[in-house]
């Protein structure tokens, strides 16, 4: 751990390559050869498919968002030792219309659309009450569903597209199916193919709630999976007209996990945001400065809600690294930023833009991130108060009853360093979702700026690092060897852009999961910008 403060607290970014990766890029005819340095292993064969923003701008008119951009697939794909690489942008609404037009059409995170100045007063006028036009610029994350691949962001809106030529294929609204305002962009998956989702609702009598829904239920249906979609069971919200902002949450082999927390998307203000001229989803949010964070837990099957009221300080939550049982306990490990101030109020384009001694005095003041684990006990009812609850050997968390009957939880710090975030955290998903584990990769940000990849063992707290100059990594996703048996017996992918490298300045990195030693890399000669998730498809 040591070493690896060293190697990341001196490592600066004075030429600030990383501006590159927020550029706009053209996407291709066909795809283009890589030219491969090292030796691939003969079993990976299939495609990395990654999604992020490609187009920053509409003609004259700026997106102003790390969120906004409009979206690009990327697909490296792997056969015989041999790799190409392609990209096309997703032909959502938002980004056909804006090409049409010329401008930025429809609202964006952190970009509002104006009316189209060619139109009079009067028509410009009621446009702003034929109702809210949520986008469907879908940038964020790409997963299967029975057959057939999703592009989503955080909306109500999915995109179909084919996995082979990165076609566009069908734009789905999930409130056709189901009775939620949007959708996380990280569905779990089970080995059956089962898809299970979280979103918020408006539940009984008007008041908010969170549904967790089961997308798909059983690979028999081929048709059309999403239209067997159901809500299998609902959670309260803490509060009756601001949901929590959620991006992702944990599942065990029986129970969900749900982290409410203080960073609120003020209703009121979201359906009257598109009748004020120059309103944004951002201004939309807002944060509870007393409320803290809270846990919630629910039952697969029987489907039900778990009444314990689980309770801890104020933080950012945007992913879950991994939950499961032991022994009545329940162990979630989250990557957190301290406090109620909204991380993505650091992530406008012109923060992420600026010269590396501005960025990094932007992240000093912005929360601090932390790898935490926390602890849920089961069993509270025959206990007394103000006792750790907590009997797990291997944990510093604790969990105490207080006198009102709520559980505080206080955690295990499994990652801390200054302004160094563990990020965009995977695993062994297939073999250790929902279990007891040892070990979680992810993408390392300093001071915001994606620059390495890491691992974690979360058992020793021990740490690995992979890390090159004015390189710039996206998340690192895990392929397992077949027929392996270590946990992290498997290779890491991750798309890395090099901007100073006068040829081939974007790669496909290769990295033996076990010590994150580089196996090979595929150069092609475009930058390629930043991605956010993805998925590899054998």
């Amino acid at each position: 751990i040591t070493n690896y403060f060293l190697k990341c607290t001196n490592s600066t970014h004075p030429a600030g390559g990383y501006k590159k990766i927020f550029e706009t890029c053209e996407e291709l005819n066909e795809p283009i050869p890589a030219i491969v340095v090292g030796v691939i292993p003969e079993w990976l064969s299939g495609s990395l498919l990654r999604l992020g923003p490609g187009l920053f701008e509409v003609g004259a008119e700026p997106f102003y968002h790390l969120f906004d951009g409009q979206a690009l697939m990327h697909k490296f794909d792997l056969k015989n030792g041999h790799v190409t690489y392609y990209r096309k942008f997703v032909k959502t609404d938002a980004y056909v219309r804006a090409m049409t037009e010329k401008r930025v059409v429809i609202t964006e995170f952190g970009t509002a659309a104006y009316p189209d100045p060619c139109k009079n007063i009067f028509s410009r006028f009621f446009t702003y009450f034929k109702g809210i036009e949520v986008t469907d610029n879908c940038l964020v994350n790409v997963y299967p569903v029975g057959e057939d691949f999703y592009a989503c962001t955080e909306t109500n809106y999915i995109t179909k597209v084919d996995p082979d030529t990165l076609e566009t294929l069908k734009k789905v609204d999930l409130c056709d199916y189901l009775s939620v305002n949007g959708v996380t962009a990280h569905p779990h998956i089970e080995s059956d193919g089962t898809v299970y989702n979280l979103g918020n609702c408006f539940g009984k009598n008007m008041s908010l709630a969170y549904n967790i829904v089961n997308v798909f239920l059983e690979v028999r249906y081929k048709s059309d999976p999403i239209a067997k979609s159901k809500v299998l069971v609902q959670l309260p919200s803490s509060e009756r007209f601001k949901p929590s902002y959620v991006h992702s949450f944990g599942m065990t082999e029986n129970y969900f996990v749900f982290v409410e927390t203080p960073i609120k998307i003020n209703l009121l203000k979201f359906l009257t945001a598109w009748s004020i001229w120059g309103t944004n989803y951002m201004d939309c949010f807002e944060s509870n400065e007393t409320m803290g964070t809270w846990f919630h837990l629910a039952m697969k099957d029987p489907a039900k809600y778990i009444e314990h009221k689980f309770r801890t300080s104020a933080f950012n939550l945007f992913h879950h690294i991994n939950s499961y049982e032991d022994n009545g306990f329940i162990v979630v490990d989250l990557c957190t930023w301290k406090g109620h101030e909204f991380v993505y109020n650091y992530l406008y384009l012109a923060n992420l833009r600026e010269n590396w001694e501005e960025v990094k005095k932007a992240a000093m003041r912005a929360p601090q991130p932390e790898v935490r684990r926390y602890v849920l006990p089961m069993d509270v009812h025959r206990v007394s108060f103000g006792k750790n609850l907590i009997s797990l050997p291997y944990t510093t968390a604790t969990a105490v009853m207080r006198s009102d009957g709520t559980i505080w939880m206080e955690p295990e710090v499994l990652f801390s360093g200054p302004r160094q975030a563990f990020e965009f955290p995977q695993i062994n998903y297939s073999k250790f979702s929902g279990k007891n584990y040892s070990y979680a990769y992810g993408l390392g940000l300093n001071h915001f700026i994606p620059d390495r990849i890491c691992k974690l063992n979360v058992k020793t707290k021990e740490t690995w690092v992979w890390q090159e100059p004015d390189s710039y990594p996206s998340e690192p996703i895990f392929v397992q060897t077949p027929d392996s048996v270590e946990e992290d017996d498997g290779v890491l992918l991750s798309i890395v852009v090099n901007p100073g490298a006068h040829q081939r300045p974007g790669y496909l990195l290769i990295l033996n999961a076990r010590d994150l030693t580089e196996i090979a890399r595929a150069e092609v000669e475009v930058i390629i910008p930043v991605t956010f998730h993805g998925m590899y498809k054998p």
